[in-house]
Order: C-alpha cells, then structure tokens, then sequence
C-alpha cells in the first residue's frame, strides 16, 4: 500500500511545481529505489493528458564512468541529452542514491572535465527555466544511504522528508501557497537593496546585489522548498565567510570550507578535509571562482543538518552561496560548468544587513511579515 505522503507528494509535482497541461512534453527522472514516487508522478501526469518520458537510473554507472572514462568520453556531450533539454516542457528529477558516497574516490580533474564538457547542456537547462520555457521540480526520495548521511532510522527520515515538505497537511498545495505569499514579500523588500552583509563566526563578508532579482522559491523548482536567492553582483563580493556545515558535491564531502574574495573571485580557498578537492573546483573553468547565488534559508521545519544540500540550504534562518554559474532569471551574467552551494549558519552570533539596515540576527527575520515559524 502507498504511503498516503507519496500520493499527496506526486500530486503536488506534478499540478502545482510544474503545473502540466494536457499535451504538454514531461520527461520524469530517477533512481530506480524511488519506483514508488516515480510511479505516482506518472499516474498522475498521465490522468493531465501529459506526453510521459521516463528516465530510470541504476546503481554503479558514474563509478565506473569515472574509473574507465578515456579523455574522448570525458569530453563527451550527449547530443541526445541536449535535445532533450531544448525539447522537454517540463521536468521532474527525483534523486535518491543508495550509496552517497560511491563517487568519494573518483579522481576530481576527471569530474571536473565531464562537468566543464557538458556546461552548454546545463546552460540550456538554465537558460530555458529562466524563460520558463521548461519548468522543473526536483525533490528527494528517502532511502536508507541519505537517512545514514542525515544519521536517522529510515523511517525517521521519512518523516523528516515529509514534514518539511509540509505533506502532513491536509491540503500541502494551499500551504505553499500561503508560505509563497510570505516570502514574496522578502523578495520584493530586498529588490530595492544594494548590497548584503553577513557577520558571523570567522565571516565578514559583503556582496553588491544592485539591480539584481530575488527569486521566491516555493516550491515550484525545488522540493520540498523555502528560500529566496539573487546572483550577487560579479565583480562586487569582498571578505571572507566561514561555512557552518560539510559542503557535498558529487558525493564529495569537504569539511571546514573557507573562502576569500576579493573583488568578486576567489583569493583563498581552505578545508580541514577535501582541500584538493575544492580547488580543483573552485578551478575549473574560468568563472568556478565567482559566486553564482546568494540565499536566506526560509524552511523553518528543517533544523538539522542532514548532508543533503536540498534541504540543507533551506534550514530557516540560514545563508548559502554558491560558486560558479548563476541563475539567469536574477540577472547574473556568471556562466560555468559549477554549482556549488555552501551554507552559513546565522542562528548563532550573526547578523545579516541590507544596505546598513539589520535584517536577520540569530536566524530571526527583525520584520517580522517576513517568513517565520
């Protein structure tokens, strides 16, 4: 029998994030473990009239791409994989790996060249969400792999996932949609801003986001959701900013990250652990090193760190920023073959300023019509 959340969870996919139209081109994608949600997605789209591609995933094939990729296929980019992202009107991507740490060994210069190599698909992907020409969802199935990482049971981090995705609720739909009306606000006091400043343990850290756009994010692109980003300014990001919590990619966990800029581009990249991995990153094309996206945490049902980034940079009354390309739709110009989210911690010890004025301390909006508990 189907967990009643996983029917409340498609349906919200598949009607309200990427609200699909009968006749309308839907390609849904995961791991073969989520089978239960990928199934639900499909019934429902199928009922909305919806033309139904379906990608299923299985375990082992990026360890081996990594182990026994030649320089041709590393610098392979799928022409199949391009069409589909210039074609598709809408997009579902349910992750769910078994094993989150199987890529832990996988040399990062090979990593990095598959990434640099298939930047123009990911632009595309970019390019076409921000025209809204493709809408997109992607959101988390519980397995046992992510409830370890999380250091829950598995059935602990079920409800963890639910909960935050508010699908206790009898109608989840409503709820994001009074949570959207609150953090719109948020957006639109902080379009009128010049520039943001955090000040945290071991972070001082000022970013220009003059003329940029904040995006309200409610659940439409990420799920579940609970943040508002911009692209910071290029060239307009000075100090440094200690990041609270591991930072994950790809697998990949670096501990203790700190960062420096200056005038935009990374001066000083440090980690107690997984230091070769992020330079390696932070080098891999030209703009690795610029900051992509700067974002409050506004998801006041996540608390805990779990080593999810979906859900981690949304922890209420948290900061993340992200190296590498940025999102069209905020006016950033930041184009690479990395997206990198790290997240700060400002419950503690920290405030946040828009243009000399304090906006957030200890994690607490100081307006208090913007998100809270």
């Amino acid at each position: 029998m189907t967990d009643p959340r996983v029917e409340k969870l498609a349906r919200l996919l598949v009607e309200y994030s990427v609200s699909i139209k009968k006749g309308k081109m839907l390609g849904i994608s995961g791991h073969a473990c989520a089978s239960p949600l990928l199934r639900e997605c499909y019934r429902h789209a199928i009922r909305k009239g919806a033309l139904v591609e379906v990608n299923v995933a299985i375990d082992g094939l990026a360890e081996i791409f990594y182990a026994e990729a030649n320089s041709q296929q590393l610098a392979y980019a799928s022409p199949f994989r391009e069409f589909r992202m210039r074609k598709l009107d809408a997009l579902i991507n349910v992750w769910g790996d078994t094993n989150t740490r199987s890529l832990t060994n996988a040399d990062p210069k090979k990593m990095a060249a598959f990434a640099a190599a298939n930047k123009k698909i990911g632009q595309i992907f970019l390019d076409r969400a921000a025209k809204k020409e493709l809408l997109w969802v992607g959101t988390q199935w519980p397995t046992n792999a992510a409830a370890q990482d999380a250091e829950m049971s598995l059935e602990e981090y079920e409800n963890f996932v639910f909960k935050a995705g508010h699908l206790d609720d009898a109608d989840p739909i409503a709820t994001w949609k009074r949570i959207s009306a609150s953090q719109k606000a948020l957006a639109a006091a902080l379009n009128k801003c010049k520039q943001i400043r955090i000040e945290a343990p071991d972070t001082d850290i000022t970013l220009g986001v003059g003329g940029r756009r904040w995006i309200n994010c409610d659940g439409h692109e990420n799920f579940p959701d609970g943040e508002v980003f911009t692209g910071p300014v290029e060239t307009q990001v000075n100090g440094h900013i200690r990041f609270s919590f591991p930072a994950i990619h790809h697998g990949r966990e670096v501990n203790g990250v700190f960062i420096e800029f200056k005038n935009g581009k990374v001066v000083k990249a440090q980690a107690d652990k997984g230091e070769d991995f992020l330079r390696a990153m932070v080098a891999m094309d030209a703009r690795s090193s610029y900051l992509g996206e700067l974002a409050f945490g506004t998801n006041y049902n996540i608390t805990r760190y779990t080593r999810n980034t979906l859900f981690d940079e949304k922890i209420g009354g948290t900061m993340h920023l992200a190296l590498g390309s940025g999102y069209p739709e905020t006016g950033s110009v930041n184009k690479s073959g990395l997206h990198w989210d790290m997240v700060c911690d400002t419950r503690k010890k920290a405030k946040v300023f828009a243009d000399g004025n304090l906006l957030l301390e200890n994690g607490r909006f100081v307006n208090k019509s913007f998100p809270h508990p």
